[in-house]
């Protein structure tokens, strides 16, 4: 998660994209100008361990967005896909 909201923060697009798992990765990455991303705070994580095959992470992060503050709060859902983890989608609160 955390290497994630950097990818975000420097618009690291090629790395969210392999970060993604290919059911629900979009084709691009439409980073919204004006978005300064600028802190995280994890919440709660389920599952992730070795033995886990999904997991959740809680956040919250912080931005400005042309000079006003901000905070968006998501419960990511996470795979293994590949031997990887990657990000699935935003689960429904």
């Amino acid at each position: 998660m955390r290497s994630r909201f950097s990818a975000f923060a420097i618009e690291d697009e090629a790395y969210l994209l392999r970060t993604w798992h290919p059911s629900t990765r979009p084709v691009r990455v439409d980073f919204e100008r004006g978005m300064r991303w600028t802190g995280l705070e994890i919440e709660e994580v389920t599952g992730g361990s070795p033995v886990h095959t999904d997991g959740t992470v809680t956040f919250r992060a912080r931005y400005a967005y042309r000079g006003q503050p901000g905070e968006m709060r998501e419960r990511s859902r996470f795979v293994r896909h590949a031997n990887a983890w990657v990000y699935l989608d935003a689960a429904e609160e």
